[in-house]
């Protein structure tokens, strides 16, 4: 008898566990297979430590041949997906198309940068979802103050040393709290003109920093960015983008070169190609994580509007926290429906509390619902983030002590350019290279 090929599209936090559950249920009964562009896992949260120069970029990628050695790795995207024949079409890392069929496909897409009708900011900012963008912005920040420290023009000056991150989620705050320090430690080695430091800027149209969070935390991250210097402005975005700056809603220009966008992600724009029952945007699913009406496809993180059944009537939040649940659960449920493992479960989850860095010592973090602040929270939030990676920890660690005793390297490596990384973009974990292959249609398209 034949074994059963299952299909899983992505390998973020979802897919990943996916694979990796489903590796270790099904104990080679079953033909695995993973679509995914890059050979790695990315540990995002940690993503803005690699901006700062904290973490190497490796340090926060896992192998996925290493660490899932079961499991047959393919590169590629996926570009259509045809569900009456059981195949899904994609194009490889070079162009060369390829298609793949399945009798179980799980799509754990993830997601990719929210885009809003603003002029200017398609062209002007750049996103933070990927490794690429993250070093582009080490670069480009470290470009920033390198020029400034040499200018004799104090305008200019100004405007390069100004930074503007807009969107106070998660991703914002610590790109925000982080990059702060980073510049500060900068200019300690390459002073700017008398009087001068760089200036980082948060904007954000909700209340307060870090809405989604308690109000504790919010206000622990709130007085943690105004003493580091950092300019937060609630109430307040962007209106227009242009080469010289931004023009922000309340009227005022801000001479920068640096524009950050954080205001939140999208699902990947493949499941709107599917034809099926979304909820904005994304794939409606029931709480086994299964497509009503289509037995074989199952769907997870990002990508999937999953039932929450603790909170009747709304949906799972878009968190790594949600996804990397929704992982295993859709694994068990898959083997289920194979025959290979137990009874289908359904998606429930118990809030274990957030965790926020903010460079240094500092953080913001509720385990269990204790609210923490200043150097326990920075610990209980190296530890969370310590156990929650499925590999790399002693290296992570061991760049965090270095961190701790060493000056960090402020030196443009050149690796990514501004093209390389464009905000309208399907595929953020992918940089685009001069004559390379075009990405999926969609989202990348200007």
């Amino acid at each position: 008898m034949s074994r059963p090929r299952i299909l899983i599209v992505g390998a973020g936090f979802a897919g990943y566990r996916t694979a990796r559950t489903l590796s270790r249920i099904t104990r080679g009964r079953a033909h695995i297979i993973l679509l995914n562009p890059t050979d790695y896992f990315l540990y995002l949260p940690l993503l803005p430590q690699v901006a700062a120069g904290i973490l190497e970029p490796r340090r926060v990628t896992v192998s996925l041949s290493d660490s899932l050695p079961d499991v047959r790795l393919v590169l590629g995207e996926a570009d259509r997906i045809d569900l009456d024949d059981g195949t899904l079409h994609y194009t490889g890392p070079e162009g060369e198309e390829g298609s793949l069929s399945y009798d179980r496909l799980v799509l754990a897409a993830g997601s990719v940068n929210k885009l809003l009708p603003i002029p200017g900011v398609a062209e002007h900012a750049h996103g933070f979802r990927g490794l690429p963008e993250a070093l582009y912005l080490r670069d480009h920040v470290t470009r920033q103050v390198e020029l400034a420290a040499s200018s004799e023009d104090p305008k200019a000056c100004a405007a390069r040393c100004t930074f503007v991150v807009v969107g106070a989620g998660y991703t914002g705050t610590e790109v925000a709290a982080h990059g702060q320090m980073f510049t500060d430690a900068q200019v300690r080695k390459h002073p700017l003109r008398r009087g001068m430091r760089p200036r980082w800027m948060l904007l954000d149209v909700a209340p307060r920093v870090l809405p989604e969070m308690d109000e504790k935390l919010s206000a622990t991250a709130d007085r943690v960015l105004r003493q580091r210097g950092v300019d937060v402005r609630m109430g307040t975005s962007v209106k227009e983008a242009t080469h010289e700056g931004v023009v922000l809603t309340d009227g005022e220009f801000v001479e920068t070169r640096t524009l950050v966008w954080c205001v939140g992600v999208r699902p990947d724009p493949l499941v709107e190609s599917l034809g099926l029952p979304m909820e904005k945007g994304r794939l409606l699913v029931d709480p086994h994580l299964r497509v009503p009406g289509r037995p074989e496809l199952f769907a997870c993180g990002d990508v999937a509007a999953v039932p929450d059944l603790e909170n009747p009537g709304s949906y799972t939040p878009m968190t790594a926290q949600h996804a990397w649940r929704h992982g295993k659960v859709a694994a068990e449920n898959v083997a289920a429906s194979l025959g290979l493992g137990g009874a289908h479960k359904p998606y429930r989850h118990r809030d274990l509390g957030f965790v926020v860095d903010l460079g240094g010592a500092k953080a913001a973090a509720n385990p269990l619902g204790v609210t923490l602040s200043g150097v326990p929270a920075g610990a209980v939030t190296r530890g969370y983030h310590l156990a929650a990676m499925p590999g790399n920890r002693v290296r992570v660690a061991a760049d965090w002590l270095l961190d701790a005793v060493l000056p960090r390297q402020a030196v443009q490596l050149g690796l990514v350019r501004s093209w390389s990384v464009p905000l309208d973009t399907s595929s953020p974990e992918v940089a685009r290279v001069a004559g390379g292959p075009g990405r999926r249609q969609g989202a990348d398209a200007r």
